[in-house]
This record gives structure tokens, C-alpha cells and sequence, in this order.
């Protein structure tokens, strides 16, 4: 049983976990949920993954990509260290940019019923042209407030 005023963790598999790896593939990734302490308020939550890669399905090499996600959340977030860990197997997971991002998206939207969802996937050059693909559940909520995702337009996205 938790305290009052705190969070039920209990269910939680991953969080404070000792050895815990990355999963083979995103498929096989456990994406874990915890209740939202403030259900009928409308605010931002946002996750920044700086270096998140994947694979070329052609060729096999790595991609690299500065992952956004904000979402409004419905009646549960995501637990921080499962999210971590689902975006880090996506390392040997060979798919095109769209669909890695897509697909993040997708996913934590059929997950957690948010109020509302937007994912910027930033990626690096590969053959000279950046691809940044973005995609969002629906219009934002009309008095939240919505910081830019901080990552400049290619030029060397350093």
C-alpha cells in the first residue's frame, strides 16, 4: 500500500528493477502505466530521447534521430524507465524513419487513451538529407500551453 498522496507502484516490473536489459525489439518491449495524479487537468508532459537509433532496413546501418514526445495525458501516464527502455530497443530494430516514428506514437496512444499526442522525430542525415517526420492524434487542447520542441531545423542539429 502506498502513502497518501503518493502513486501505487507496485505493478511496476522495471522501475528500481536491478538488472534489467533492453529488449530484442520494440515488439517485445513492456511499456508500463502508472494512474495520473491529475486527471481532468489539461497539462504538458514531455519526453526528449537525444540519441535514439534504429536501422536502415535497406542497408542495415544506423540512424539516428532527436525524439519528441509531448502528450496530454487521459487517466495514466508512462512510466518513465519502461519508455526508456521500449525506445532504446528500437537499436537493432530495422525500420524506415516514418515508421519508427509513427509507430512510437501509435503505440503510446493506444496505451494510455491521451487527451492529446504529438511525437517530432529529428533525424540526422543519411546520404545528405535529413528526414524529420512529425505526427500528432489531433489539434492540440485550445488553453494549453505548447513550447516549441527546441530542435533547430537541420544545420548540423548541433
Amino acid at each position: 500500500m502506498s502513502a497518501p498522496g503518493h502513486t501505487d507502484t507496485s505493478s511496476l516490473t522495471q522501475l528500481g528493477g536491478g538488472d534489467l536489459r533492453v529488449p530484442r525489439s520494440p515488439e517485445e518491449a513492456t511499456l508500463e502505466t502508472v494512474p495520473n495524479p491529475h486527471p481532468g487537468t489539461v497539462y504538458l508532459v514531455r519526453f526528449t530521447c537525444p540519441e535514439f537509433t534504429s536501422l536502415c532496413p535497406v542497408t542495415g546501418q544506423p540512424d539516428f534521430a532527436h525524439i519528441v514526445l509531448d502528450y496530454v495525458p487521459g487517466p495514466r501516464l508512462v512510466e518513465s524507465k519502461s519508455l526508456k527502455l521500449y525506445l532504446a530497443a528500437f537499436r537493432n530494430h530495422p525500420d524506415f524513419h516514418e515508421a519508427c516514428t509513427v509507430g512510437i506514437g501509435r503505440r503510446l496512444t493506444d496505451l494510455l487513451d491521451p487527451i492529446w499526442l504529438r511525437i517530432g522525430g529529428y533525424w540526422y542525415p543519411r546520404g545528405g538529407m535529413p528526414i524529420d517526420v512529425f505526427w500528432q492524434t489531433a489539434a492540440p487542447p485550445e488553453d494549453l500551453w505548447l513550447p516549441d520542441q527546441g530542435v533547430a531545423p537541420y544545420r548540423g542539429r548541433g
